[in-house]
């Protein structure tokens, strides 16, 4: 299954020694930054090994060629995503509030995913748009509307919303900050540390129950 393949390309590799830097996350790191900074096509495995101060060689045995190196990096971030918002399908206190604050959690433990994502899944030509609209799309934003119909169902939010537009939006809210984030710090005085990330949260937040919730 995509699970499974999953969990196999994470174990993928040498084990990691107590007191030792674990390279192959040392490589994840650097790989975000690059990918996200250059895109894919203008990035090569021997500049991330040369960053990540590793041999190219060992970006090949850990993840084999240059895309499945971008699918781990992006199955890093997002998995965890994937899994988070298919237990709040079981959760009767899901709310807009709870969805703003874990797509925070995952743009502020990766900030370098938004604008990843712009490059190679949301703009024609991305080399991740097929894998991400057939594999994780459905599971992420594909799955918000029906979190926010549950809420509709619940009296928790306006009957008068539409779910799926609703969820586009709060995505825009959530992730664009992150993409401007280069504008946003030096031109708007945005903070992008714990404290500017829970004001955004609490910002957006009262912005969604003055507009959709009851």
């Amino acid at each position: 299954t995509g699970q499974e393949k999953h969990t196999t390309e994470r174990h993928r590799g040498r084990p990691v020694v107590a007191g030792q830097p674990d390279l192959r996350l040392q490589i994840l790191d650097i790989a975000e930054k690059l990918f996200a900074t250059h895109g894919y096509a203008a990035t090569s495995v021997r500049q991330i090994a040369e960053q990540a101060g590793v041999n190219p060689a060992l970006v090949h045995y850990y993840f084999g060629n240059k895309k499945a190196l971008l699918q781990n990096v992006m199955d890093r971030a997002l998995a965890p995503l994937v899994q988070a918002i298919s237990a709040m399908k079981d959760s009767p206190e899901t709310s807009p509030e709870s969805i703003v604050r874990l797509l925070l959690s995952m743009a502020s433990s990766h900030p370098n995913i938004p604008r990843l994502m712009t490059r190679e899944v949301l703009l024609p030509g991305g080399e991740m748009k097929q894998h991400f609209t057939e594999n994780m799309a459905p599971s992420l934003g594909g799955a918000l509307p029906g979190l926010l119909g549950q809420a509709q169902t619940a009296g928790r939010v306006r009957q008068d919303i539409d779910p799926a537009i609703t969820s586009m939006q709060i995505m825009a809210l959530c992730i664009f900050p992150f993409i401007a984030r280069d504008l946003a710090e030096p031109v708007l005085g945005i903070q992008f540390d714990a404290t500017g990330i829970e004001l955004l949260a609490q910002q957006i937040t009262q912005l969604l129950r003055q507009g959709i919730e009851l």
